[in-house]
């Protein structure tokens, strides 16, 4: 008779139970099992003979390919998909498992098999976005992607030294060329470029049209080893005043020693300080575009919402004016908006949910006015409508604007409606004074700048005499 075996690695454990071997990494990888009690991968013959077998087997579920939990991790990125966020690859998912945020069932370890539970799991994650920038390096065309700009840009970005490889990966195309070495790059260094580079214009970047000259082409590259700010360039990386960045070097003292400069004009390595940035929370990793939504409706009446990634939001201060809004968009949504808002008024919109102000609502108007193709690919849709028609959203989330039913009233003791600086009541149905009957008289209550009275002449004011003669 041999002699038994004493020590189990996990092929060895897993044909003992009679699993798949992905079964028992799952198990293993998961606590269904004795944890390794003999070295790292090596377990004892009573720890394996103390596993249960069927568990094991029931708990693997069949293993999903790199291919397929890419999809999966892109669909919860959203759909459609962000602008500058590449789509997650099966060599992505490789890297998730090497952060252990996966565990790997077999096939190839640049491209594994995973768990379908532990997949949904992570894309069940708030912070998944996140989660790809710290642990997924990107190629340079994924990159450039990531930055929002053309290919050509992202090489002007390396040309000048604000990116280095991490790394990098042999493709094999093939009958197109071959083995080819691709670099990879830290995505999470890639998303903080436009935090650590403020003095670069990136709108102007990711803009630029096709064939034209890139504005970083005439930006001549740091010497190495030569990447130093002054206090008050940390102080705008950072978006404080740079009396502030004082108080964090006189109160820190791990804020990073200056590298060059004078007593009076220090600099600092800028890779030190945004580190140092980080770890103290002072700046944040973009984890992608902002985003505007809308509610439009055509004349039929009938909503839809739509998304612009990256929102440019330009509002008058006259009411003669006209206000644009400008966004990353898909072909499909920039064609179903060109129709509802290609009629002879325009559309309606309904709502609007954009950075920096609060939700809008336009009665009427509303058109497209450019469709802009960059060098990069994105399509860029710039809408507008007339300043005048401007007004708040109603609460709920099909919006409409809200109405003034009274103007330049004082009302009685008893009205609960709301009250504005200018006069304006708009009426709520439990009011007793005002009900929600009232017919309104002015379209919009603006919010800084345009005043109401810029709009009564344009109202019926004999509406706002009949109700200013109304008893309180």
């Amino acid at each position: 008779m041999g002699k038994q075996r004493e020590f189990y690695d996990e092929q060895t454990a897993a044909g003992r139970l009679g699993v798949p071997v992905a079964a028992w990494r799952w198990a293993a990888g998961f606590g269904l099992v004795p944890p390794a009690d003999a070295g790292p991968g090596q377990w004892s013959r009573s720890a394996v003979d103390a596993a249960d077998a069927e568990g094991v087997r029931a708990a693997l579920r069949g293993p999903m390919a790199a291919g397929q939990a890419a999809d999966r991790l892109t669909d919860a990125l959203g759909e459609p998909l962000p602008s500058c966020r590449p789509r997650v690859t099966a060599a992505a998912v490789g890297h998730l498992v090497k952060a252990g945020l996966l565990v790997w069932l077999g096939g190839e370890a640049a491209c594994p098999d995973v768990h379908p539970d532990q997949v949904a799991a992570l894309a069940r994650r708030r912070d998944l976005p996140a989660v790809l920038d710290r642990h997924v390096p990107l190629g340079p065309d994924q990159a450039a992607v990531r930055l929002g700009v053309r290919r050509s840009d992202f090489d002007q970005v390396v040309r000048l030294g604000w990116l280095a490889p991490i790394g990098s990966v042999d493709i094999d195309y093939k009958h197109h060329g071959g083995v080819t070495t691709v670099p990879l790059y830290d995505a999470q260094e890639i998303a903080l470029l436009e935090v650590v580079r403020p003095s670069v214009d990136w709108r102007a970047v990711r803009t630029i049209r096709a064939g034209r000259r890139s504005p970083l082409a005439g930006l001549d590259p740091a010497a190495p080893g030569g990447d130093q700010v002054f206090l008050a360039a940390v102080a705008r990386i950072a978006r404080v005043g740079r009396a502030a960045v004082v108080n964090w070097r006189r109160r820190h003292d791990d804020f990073p020693d200056p590298v060059a400069g004078t007593d009076v004009h220090l600099q600092f390595d800028r890779r030190a300080v945004v580190a140092w940035l980080l770890a103290h929370d002072k700046i944040e990793v973009p984890v992608g575009p902002t985003i505007a939504a809308l509610v439009l409706a055509g004349t039929g009446g009938a909503t839809h919402r739509f998304r612009l990634d990256d929102p440019w939001l330009a509002l008058a201060d006259d009411a003669a004016g006209e206000d644009t809004l400008s966004g990353w968009s898909t072909d499909a949504d920039a064609d179903q908006l060109a129709a509802l808002a290609g009629g002879e008024f325009g559309a309606s919109l309904r709502r609007l949910t954009a950075p920096g102000t609060g939700p809008l609502a336009v009665p009427g108007g509303v058109r497209v006015i450019e469709r802009f193709r960059s060098g990069s690919g994105g399509l860029r849709l710039t809408l507008a409508w007339p300043a005048g028609l401007r007004g708040t959203a109603g609460s709920g989330p099909a919006g409409g604007v809200v109405r003034h039913g009274v103007a330049y009233v004082g009302p009685g003791g008893a009205c609960v409606c709301a009250r504005h600086d200018c006069g304006g009541v708009v009426p709520v149905s439990w009011c007793a004074e005002h009900g929600d009957a009232v017919a309104p008289v002015l379209e919009w209550h603006p919010g800084g700048g345009i005043r109401c009275t810029d709009l009564s002449r344009s109202r019926d004011l004999a509406a706002v005499a009949g109700w200013a003669e109304r008893p309180s």
